[in-house]
């Protein structure tokens, strides 16, 4: 039994692999935010070392109630003081790994939710 639908009415990732996502398939190679409201911006990050508060003080103004944070290859935690700006304006945040995150966004921008996806795209080498 088909629960999906064949298409989707908001932007959503169309597939993934090892330093890679494709968003309607068109495959970007660098960290990126996708929102289900259209919004989509480079992140500026190649590595989980170099997220900062700065990072997360983007996702903060995006018009969403829930941001899924992909960590790249593996699931790692941003510092919690990164996350203020999120939390005060009542923002929820879900830290998974990248190809985890991408699988997420699609079913809750698929159910109508108004959420974005912060994206770390690592190349194959990084940790």
């Amino acid at each position: 039994m088909k629960l999906q639908p064949d298409r989707f009415d908001v932007p959503s990732v169309t597939g993934y692999g090892p330093g890679w996502v494709a968003i309607q398939g068109e495959k970007t190679h660098h960290s990126v935010v996708i929102a289900s409201n259209g919004t989509q911006f480079d992140w500026g990050c190649e590595h989980f070392q170099d997220l900062g508060p700065s990072h997360f003080a983007q996702l903060a103004e995006l018009d969403v109630e829930f941001v899924i944070f992909g960590s790249g290859k593996l699931l790692r935690f941003a510092s919690p003081a990164w996350m203020q700006g999120l939390m005060q304006k009542r923002i929820g945040v879900e830290t998974m790994d990248t190809q985890a995150a991408c699988r997420t966004y699609n079913i809750l921008a698929g159910e109508g939710r108004k959420v974005a996806a912060a994206l770390l795209i690592e190349g194959q080498n990084s940790d």
